[in-house]
């Protein structure tokens, strides 16, 4: 299946222009599904290049308690899964950018492969970035998203063994997602030390983009990160400002379109 290969060209873009890519998450849905669509408009507005959305869940273990609540905001109003797909059609009807969906594998496999993949594609989404399927257990739904023209992102942690790098970007398009910290998610204080070297590692065994995330909430953090990856991942103190401000859309909106110009700032290279 002929696709455009947004994720692709989003980093190449972004290579020209000397700049790492803004990859910003929140979770579908949050709080509501209007203001959730609201929220994800002025993320793109304000310079967010790939848009990571959170797939509501249950248990998502990989999540630290504020993108926990962000998936029970969402599930307690009602979200369901046709609601994320719908969110995904109608960010399409106003921009182009990349949408990764974070999620996991029992919401996919409960649905079958295929067609979640299928309707995945059908409404506009460019990849699956699945916490808890490791690539050695995922060659299945490698193999539809392929076919489908879906990019499988895989993460690599700072605990991963080197020589188990050429095993998850074998199976990996689209771009790696390098998590900064141990642990799950959340603001943090500080960076790891050895950020420049774990991402040199990487890149040894793989031509794809490397992007980091995991903790960084900072213009001075993200200025850090850029100077060594291709792209930085920032979550949770985007989805701060919906929970600082629930009842208020409006609000909200305000403050999540500050906070993402403001991180913007550190996205040069140069």
């Amino acid at each position: 299946m002929e696709t455009i290969d947004r994720i692709a060209k989003l980093f190449s873009s972004c290579q020209e222009k000397k700049r790492a890519a803004f990859v910003g998450y929140v979770c579908a849905c949050d709080p509501d599904f209007d203001t959730s669509l609201s929220v994800c408009r002025a993320l793109i507005e304000r310079g967010v290049d790939i848009l990571e959305l959170g797939v509501p869940f249950s248990d998502p273990l990989a999540d630290g308690l504020t993108n926990q609540l962000a998936a029970q905001r969402a599930l307690e109003a009602g979200c369901g899964r046709d609601d994320v797909f719908r969110l995904v059609e109608e960010i399409r009807k106003f921009s182009e950018v990349p949408i990764v969906f974070y999620t996991y594998y029992n919401l996919i496999f409960s649905q079958g492969i295929e067609e979640y993949v299928a309707r995945s594609r059908e409404a506009g989404v460019d990849g699956l970035l699945t916490l808890d399927l490791p690539p050695e257990e995922a060659s299945e739904l490698v193999a539809s998203c392929r076919q489908n023209g879906l990019k499988n992102i895989f993460i690599i942690a700072p605990t991963t063994p080197e020589n188990r790098i050429p095993t998850i970007v074998e199976s990996s398009s689209g771009f790696i997602y390098y998590v900064s910290r141990a642990g799950v998610t959340g603001e943090r204080k500080d960076l790891a030390d050895d950020l420049d070297i774990r991402v040199t590692t990487i890149k040894k065994y793989t031509d794809l983009p490397v992007v980091v995330g995991f903790g960084i909430s900072t213009p001075e953090q993200v200025s850090k990160v850029s100077a060594v990856a291709d792209g930085v991942v920032i979550g949770s103190t985007l989805v701060n400002c919906i929970s600082a401000n629930l009842g208020n859309p409006d609000l909200i909106v305000e403050k999540i379109s500050a906070r993402t110009e403001s991180l913007s700032t550190g996205l040069s290279k140069m």
